[in-house]
């Protein structure tokens, strides 16, 4: 078994470094989660991954 993170900005990009990731892969398990932070007046995301896969 391997494992693999991601971390993007948007969600959108998350969403496209997965289905890239594993049209070659075969996927055990996705682990998913959104982090939020305020910085000044403005909300800062994290989108981020954990792939464990063979």
């Amino acid at each position: 078994m391997k494992v693999k993170a991601f971390d993007e900005a948007h969600e959108k990009d998350l969403e496209l470094q997965i289905n890239e990731f594993i049209e070659d892969v075969k996927v055990i398990d996705i682990k998913y989660q959104v982090a939020v932070g305020i910085f000044a007046d403005e909300q800062i995301y994290c989108f981020s991954a954990l792939i464990l896969y063979e």
